[in-house]
């Protein structure tokens, strides 16, 4: 990771259609991690995300701002 990047967003997928997004921190704060399966069938967790909703883009954009300075 560079100062550039303090946040990278990693995914994970081993198995088609089901995976996680790892949310990484330059700063050493603990990873996020948001799990998702686009299968209904194969979901063992009534909370797990679809792909869609499990988006932690949305996560590492809002975190970029706070290490730009901007609010969210």
């Amino acid at each position: 990771m560079t100062d550039a990047d303090p946040v990278r967003l990693l995914k994970q997928e081993a198995v088609p259609d089901a995976g996680s997004y790892e949310v990484r921190f330059a700063d050493g704060r603990p990873s996020i991690f948001v799990y998702w399966d686009d299968m209904p069938s194969r979901r063992l967790r009534p909370d797990l995300l679809t792909r869609s909703d499990a988006e932690a883009k949305t996560i590492a954009r809002i975190e970029r701002d706070k290490f730009a300075g901007h609010s969210a």
